[in-house]
């Protein structure tokens, strides 16, 4: 694939490349920087696009704080259809503010196992339409340039004031919230207004237009020179903006800013590409899905756009506004997911195509840091790596029935699984340390994390229980040990109800489920009568001298495990149930009509 692109690379770089044209571009180039007042401008420039870029992110990092749980929603909507994988898309990318940061976590969920390709690319389509939303956001500027009470002058340094306020002196949570968001707006107003006012000198430029009609008639040039600003800036929402500056002040033509769009969107794939190094087949044709869509559609409307201003040059001359940009762009990512839904499955085909065969990694888990970036999203991946550990602790704990009970061993495939359930353990604490620290958690999702470490832990328990009952089948063994048949029986029915107990608290925990949760409380309470009466039973005949005393040891270490076993499932089943105490089973019983 490299060498695919290198080979591109050359071809792209001949055609564009015309030692008059670079001539022209270096020169006015070299003239505008020499003088210290333009200079000074760039200075000005780069700050603008520093708040507008610091905006964003405060926007979306209090917007996702906001959504807070509803992302769980989201996620579950995917596994729907490809429309609403679609307006999902289009939902979290306005939220986010940027199509590559969802490129980036699409990547982390097709990694982790969590989505599929065609739901993955039914969200690109859907974010690159979300995207859009920045874009018309930063054309109002021209919308309420009339108005002298409300516009991008007045209204930056209000909604700085006005969030300032509502999280200073505001003690509810949302409200502080809110406040963050207010306040992303206003910073990125600021950051719009700086743009402006710095490029303002250079509005009656020969030099600056004379650059912006070189990339018009070269069409190439003005898609290098968008694509290079986006994967500069990791945004496109970003290169938009300064596009849009530059346009208010009359200094784009309608050709050079429509190649230049083209361009712009084909560079925000590059972050998602490079974040997919390392990662699943699957995972890499997630990124060149990015990449195939803005490609494809560049291709399209470049071609169209080429043939339509060589018949209407005069058009091509004109200059452009900041809402006729919005419409290109908005037109461009939704004619372009029109065009390719109905053929979404060949684009799949075609982005595995371009990533080869390869072998797939052996994957320990599906813990991906790109999912950080959103918490409510990581949390979900977080819990379905738990349950995975615990469905690996269920295994073993049937398999430890199998060799107790009908003496086949598979003592050492339960140590081998179990070094896997402490590596997992391993892996699960650190994750939810890095959810922990995430700046997007509130408090709501921060106890359920706290809660998801104590499930951890049991889930762990559960699988050193199993360990204790390996050894125990390898001493019984060895020993020569032989269980008569009522102890088989015996041991039967206490395997088969914490089994039962284990597979219940897991659905519980899968599910929310507070019924589940609650039979298992009561299954575990059995649970004990039957050990405690067991135990009594082979102490009994054990004092009677009618049975060996190291079977009768093997016997009650068995139990004891089991009993333990259940302790566990009980301890996640009351997280389910939000550790609501439990003293009394007769209310319980009534509370959920058992």
């Amino acid at each position: 694939m490299l060498k695919k692109i290198t080979k591109l690379t050359r071809i792209v770089l001949l055609f564009v490349w015309n030692k008059s044209t670079w001539q022209t571009i270096l020169k006015n180039g070299a003239i505008l920087f020499m003088s210290y007042e333009n200079l000074k401008l760039c200075f000005y420039f780069f700050g603008g696009l520093g708040l507008l870029l610091y905006g964003m992110h405060i926007m979306a990092e209090g917007l996702q704080k906001m959504a807070g749980s509803q992302m769980k929603r989201i996620l579950s909507a995917l596994t729907r259809n490809k429309l609403m994988a679609v307006l999902v898309g289009i939902f979290v990318t306005g939220f986010i503010h940027s199509s590559t940061a969802v490129s980036v976590m699409l990547v982390g969920f097709v990694n982790a196992g969590l989505m599929n390709l065609s739901q993955a690319f039914g969200v690109i389509m859907g974010a690159q339409t979300g995207t859009t939303v920045t874009s018309w956001m930063i054309s109002s500027a021209e919308w309420l340039k009339g108005l002298e009470l409300i516009n991008l002058s007045t209204l930056a340094p209000i909604c700085v004031g006005l969030g300032s306020c509502m999280i200073l002196f505001s003690k509810k949570e949302r409200i502080k919230q809110a406040g963050v968001i207010i306040i992303g707006f206003g910073i990125l107003f600021m950051g719009i207004n700086e743009i402006i006012d710095s490029c303002e000198p250079l509005s009656n430029s020969r030099k600056v237009k004379d650059i912006f009609k070189i990339m018009g008639k070269n069409p190439i040039l003005g898609f290098l020179s968008g694509i290079f600003v986006s994967a500069l800036l990791h945004s496109s929402a970003a290169s938009m903006g300064i596009l849009q500056s530059l346009a208010s002040l009359g200094l784009v033509p309608w050709n050079s800013a429509v190649y230049i769009i083209m361009g712009d969107n084909i560079g925000t794939c590059v972050t998602a590409i490079i974040s997919s190094i390392g990662t699943s087949r699957n995972a890499k044709a997630t990124a060149y899905m990015h990449f195939l869509f803005n490609f494809i559609g560049s291709i399209i409307f470049g071609t169209t756009s080429m043939i339509f201003f060589t018949f209407h040059r005069n058009i091509g001359l004109r200059s452009i506004g900041l809402t006729q940009i919005s419409i290109i762009h908005s037109v461009f990512n939704i004619a372009t997911t029109i065009i390719l839904y109905p053929l979404s499955e060949y684009v799949t085909k075609l982005a595995l195509f371009l990533v080869g065969k390869e072998k797939e990694r052996n994957k320990k888990n599906g813990l991906d840091i790109r999912i950080l970036e959103n918490p409510g999203f990581a949390i979900e991946v977080c819990l379905k790596e738990i349950l995975n550990m615990g469905n690996m602790a269920l295994k073993n704990l049937k398999l430890a029935k199998i060799s107790l009970v009908d003496k086949k061993n598979y003592s050492q495939e339960i140590l081998d699984r179990e070094k896997e359930i402490d590596e997992l353990d391993h892996e699960i604490r650190k994750y939810l340390v890095k959810i922990c620290n995430t700046s997007g958690v509130d408090k709501k999702e921060n106890k359920f994390l706290t809660s998801l470490f104590y499930v951890v832990t049991d889930i762990e328990r559960i699988g050193d229980h199993c360990e204790n009952m390996a050894d125990i089948y390898k001493f019984k063994s060895e020993n020569d040990l032989e269980f008569n048949e009522k102890s088989k029986n015996d041991l039967s029915k206490i395997f088969d109800m914490t089994i039962e107990c284990v597979e219940n608290t897991l659905n519980a925990l899968e599910n929310d489920d507070k019924n589940i949760a609650a039979k298992t409380i009561i299954l575990e309470e059995n649970i004990d009568i039957l050990e405690e009466k067991l135990r009594e039973e082979n102490i009994t005949v054990l004092s009677n001298n009618s049975c060996d005393p190291k079977t009768s040891v093997a016997f009650l270490d068995i139990i004891t495990n089991l009993e333990r076993v259940s302790d566990h499932a009980l301890n996640i089943s009351q997280v389910v149930l939000r550790y609501k105490k439990i003293n009394n089973l007769d209310v319980l019983k009534k509370e959920y009509n058992f």
